[in-house]
């Protein structure tokens, strides 16, 4: 991988990572595009990951740091019981990655005919939440935190928008839009962060390994985070504003893409 390809990724990567497209897709679909082995890039996948995380603090961190005061004062308040929502959310997909890590990764191998049939259903869910009409609920529940965390742990299917489906899974369970589009954004940083600490620690950011340079590495970072820093706030506005069924369209669009090349 060279590092203007791995700009080109690092960019894709942090605008998808945010907008309803799937950005585990957009990857293989840029990696199949680009003669990339997806076995040899998970390090890169891991690493524009942590950008993309890093670009959720930046651009949250006044909600991040109110969250955190509330919660070391030490009282069932509104804080603490948000972040308990959280890691309640992060019981499925932490199940899915502790016993079924080795067939997840599995999966990233598998062409890009799995990642077009997931778009066509990240549109089909856009579509849905779009259409229906719930009755609107001022808080995010326990019970919907775990559903939306069911959903989450869907999402690890290349192509299945983690974005997509958390908020529109929250959508269709009556949340208002801001609060899951929030929501969405601050669970998945400690899930995304442990897995790149179980990599770090048994060798998966290896650069020998992975045939993926250091200094390739840091400009696919560097891509991340800035275009995740542009895209999280985008997409906070967007989901205000309730025009994620456009994103629908485009998904069709690059899935049916997807599917008709993965057959050439």
């Amino acid at each position: 991988m060279s590092w203007i390809e791995a700009v080109i990724l690092g960019l894709i990567q942090g605008l998808t990572e945010f907008l309803p497209v799937s950005s585990s897709g957009h990857i293989a679909i840029g990696s199949a595009l680009f003669g990339i082995d997806a076995s040899q890039n998970l390090t890169f996948t891991v690493v524009v990951h942590a950008a993309t995380v890093l670009s959720t603090l930046v651009v949250l961190w006044h909600e991040v740091s109110l969250l955190f005061r509330g919660f070391f004062q030490f009282r069932w308040n509104d804080e603490t019981q948000y972040l308990t929502k959280i890691v309640i959310s992060m019981i499925p997909v932490a199940i899915v990655g502790f016993f079924f890590k080795d067939y997840v990764e599995q999966l990233f191998g598998s062409g890009i005919l799995l990642v077009g049939c997931a778009l066509l259903v990240t549109a089909a869910l856009l579509i849905f939440s779009y259409y229906a009409k719930p009755r609107q609920k001022d808080k995010i529940s326990y019970k919907d935190a775990f559903i939306v965390g069911l959903a989450q742990a869907c999402a690890v299917v290349p192509g299945l928008s983690r974005s997509g489906s958390t908020i529109a899974t929250g959508l269709l369970l009556g949340n208002k839009k801001e609060n899951m589009a929030k929501f969405s954004f601050l669970m998945v940083i400690i899930p995304i962060l442990g897995e790149s600490v179980l990599d770090l620690f048994k060798g998966g950011f290896s650069t020998n390994a992975s045939g993926v340079s250091i200094f390739t590495l840091m400009c696919g970072f560097l891509a991340a985070f800035i275009a995740g820093s542009v895209a999280c706030k985008w997409m906070i506005n967007l989901v205000k504003k309730g025009k994620l069924v456009y994103f629908a369209y485009y998904c069709i669009a690059m899935g049916l893409f997807a599917i008709i090349y993965s057959q050439l």
